[in-house]
């Protein structure tokens, strides 16, 4: 048999929506496992998450959503104890994982992206594609990898 069927490593740009999640699940999984943490990815939302990341020391877990990119929600505001993840760089394996609630909360005290359009008219999220240097800053205690 051939290395893995002949299977060559994935451009990550020609995935559909629901194989990005996968991958970028997978690639999550393996920087936690760094850290202590094993997932389980979950069939739908729980309380919010996409999947559970528990501590290998018993030390809880902590639920997760996965996102492509930085991303705060009226919606996971009532899930008090959410975390997001999003990829910061794939090629590298640098993740961003932070407490959602939290990252309203500095936000709101660094005054960015609460006033947006997007986040008082239309259907309270904001996210951005690449991480501008003010939200940066922000993020600096939330990265691993």
């Amino acid at each position: 048999m051939s290395k893995l069927n002949g299977a060559k490593k994935v451009e990550y740009g020609s995935l559909n929506s629901k194989c990005k999640e996968q991958y970028n699940f997978q690639k999550i999984s393996a920087v936690l496992a760094d850290y202590g943490y094993a997932t389980i990815k979950l069939s739908d939302d729980w309380k919010g998450a996409d999947f559970i990341a528990q501590s290998m020391k018993g030390e809880g877990f902590l639920k997760v959503q996965l996102k492509a990119r930085f991303t705060v929600a009226r919606k996971y505001e009532e899930h008090k104890d959410l975390y997001v993840a999003f990829p910061v760089d794939l090629k590298i394996g640098q993740w961003c994982i932070y407490p959602h609630n939290e990252m309203i909360n500095l936000l709101k005290e660094a005054g960015l992206y609460l006033n947006t359009k997007s986040w008082t008219k239309q259907g309270g999220e904001y996210s951005v594609p690449k991480i501008p240097k003010q939200l940066k800053k922000l993020l600096e205690n939330y990265m691993i990898g």
